[in-house]
């Protein structure tokens, strides 16, 4: 089916809610990538589910992204449709020691939930990029705890338009990683498990993981967080900065003078140049200390 014929026919399906066309640059922290053929951004869940049962029943491919901090999406764009889980599929509640939180709210957002709730188990998040629906995905984490540690059941929207929960148990959550990455279902909704605390101490440990993240990380320019995961008993970083390619450069993409595990965009930086650096850094750590470094980011559109 044309481009054409697809976004005339969302446009119908989802008037305002569909583009052609769209530049991925602005929809990715990288701020690199091509264009989206249709670009669909829902408001709430229903629209979420029309726009992916019909991608599904017309065979068209289907590309769905929350807040693009984890995602390199190539030069030559993405083909079919795009969804973005974000604003209007972000909301967030309370249910005692619960937070309930759709998948397009930010993860810091629901930190600040928790912190002015007195609920404790979201500190660790203090700082980190991302929406909720990525963050379960991937296990995010930092400072030792991991999302998954919070989790009691999640909502889910399969391909072909139906909700379904999984439990905690099912999504079998490990090192940046759950079974939800192979599975093409899409996060709706989480439920997490939290606890009573003090809110001082909460809002005093979560500026400290600010604090140390502004100190360690190249936070003023684009990039996509942590690129490789950290093997065992090591860190990414510090086995990239042994390698000597702090600093190193393809194009305007670099390797961080300040934290070897991020790639940055100086201003101009293709997915090219990008895949370049992660694939220099992954084969000089091979070299040079037999360790295979696994990344973290997702390809997107390749």
């Amino acid at each position: 089916m044309a481009d054409s014929t697809i976004y005339l026919d969302m446009l119908k399906i989802l008037p305002e809610r569909v583009r052609a066309r769209e530049s991925m640059k602005k929809h990715t922290s990288w701020r690199i990538g091509g264009l989206a053929d249709v670009f669909v951004e829902p408001t709430n869940r229903e629209e979420l589910r029309l726009a992916v049962a019909y991608a599904n029943g017309r065979e068209i491919p289907l590309t769905v992204i929350g807040a693009g901090t984890n995602i390199l999406v190539s030069d030559e764009g993405i083909r079919g449709v795009v969804v973005k889980v974000g604003r209007g599929v972000d909301r967030i509640s309370l249910d005692g020691d619960m937070i309930i939180a759709e998948s397009g709210a930010k993860l810091s957002q629901v930190a600040a939930v928790a912190r002015d709730a007195g609920l404790g188990g979201f500190e660790f998040s203090a700082g980190i990029p991302g929406n909720i629906g990525g963050a379960v995905v991937m296990n995010a984490g930092a400072n030792g705890v991991s999302i998954g540690a919070r989790v009691k059941e999640v909502l889910l929207l399969n391909l072909a338009g139906c909700f379904f929960k999984k439990t905690k148990d099912e999504i079998n959550f490990g090192y940046r990683s759950s079974a939800l990455q192979n599975d093409s279902a899409i996060v709706v909704e989480a439920f997490f498990s939290c606890f009573q605390r003090d809110k001082e101490a909460i809002k005093q440990e979560m500026e400290v993981f600010i604090k140390r993240r502004k100190e360690t990380q190249p936070l003023h320019y684009p990039s996509a967080g942590s690129i490789f995961k950290n093997p065992p008993g090591d860190t990414a970083g510090r086995l990239i900065e042994a390698a000597g390619l702090k600093g190193a450069r393809v194009g305007d993409a670099q390797i961080s003078t300040l934290h070897a595990n991020f790639i940055i965009n100086l201003g101009e930086a293709r997915a090219r140049d990008i895949m370049m650096l992660v694939e220099k850094a992954r084969k000089s750590v091979l070299e040079l200390f037999g360790i295979e470094l696994k990344p973290e980011v997702k390809v997107v559109g390749y």
